[in-house]
């Protein structure tokens, strides 16, 4: 075996949840590989405190922000844009990890940087227009475990909910009608909870 990586077996544990397809992979890095890869990224990636919009306040968002990807691919929610920082070597091997798994070649990634559990990410979907119909959502994590909740967007008529603590080194892949039909979010915690790195990776304009 060439690889950490390849001592694991890259099956995962399907949500059985209607209009979505998600996959979890709990231990796609081994733990001293992802131990390396959090704190390299910790220290290489550049990190960015973007500020949001709300009600014609400004506020930080409750994270730090960074995208990286190919020349050209830029990205925009909720008003910021983010321009493509070239890619690293890190994140590059990680890239190369998944995209077997997730059958599809990534273009671009946004990392959070969660510093402790006061950081968060509210109810959204990743249905932005420039990733296209049905987007592949490959998100690695790194560092302390979170709770990863998701929603229906029709939860207040059918109550579809799930919820899974997202791993040390997991992947969880989001493909076909999962962005149009559910939000998710990373909630704040209460409990003593040490820094956690979140990388989604993406495909931006797939019809090009």
């Amino acid at each position: 075996m060439s690889t950490q990586e390849e001592l694991f077996p890259k099956t995962g544990q399907a949500f059985d949840l209607p209009d979505a397809e998600i996959e979890y992979f709990p231990s796609v890095f081994a733990v001293p590989r992802a131990n390396c890869l959090l704190e390299s990224l910790l220290d290489k990636v550049q990190w960015v405190q973007n500020k949001i919009r709300f009600y014609g306040k400004e506020n930080p968002v409750p994270r730090l922000e960074a995208w990286y990807g190919d020349e050209g691919k830029s990205y925009a929610y909720s008003g910021i844009r983010m321009d493509p920082n070239p890619w690293i070597d890190e994140l590059l091997d990680i890239k190369k990890a998944i995209e077997p798994i997730a059958g599809t070649r990534f273009n671009s990634v946004l990392i959070n940087y969660y510093r402790d559990g006061q950081d968060r990410v509210a109810w959204h979907s990743d249905d932005e227009k420039e990733l296209g119909q049905n987007p592949v959502i490959g998100s690695v994590s790194l560092g302390a475990e979170r709770k990863f909740k998701l929603r229906h967007k029709n939860y207040r008529k059918n109550g579809h909910q799930s919820e899974i603590m997202l791993a040390h080194g997991s992947l969880l892949m989001m493909k076909g009608p999962t962005q149009h039909f559910w939000k998710h979010e990373i909630p704040r915690t209460t409990r003593p909870t040490g820094k956690r790195i979140n990388l989604t990776f993406r495909v931006i304009d797939p019809n090009e």
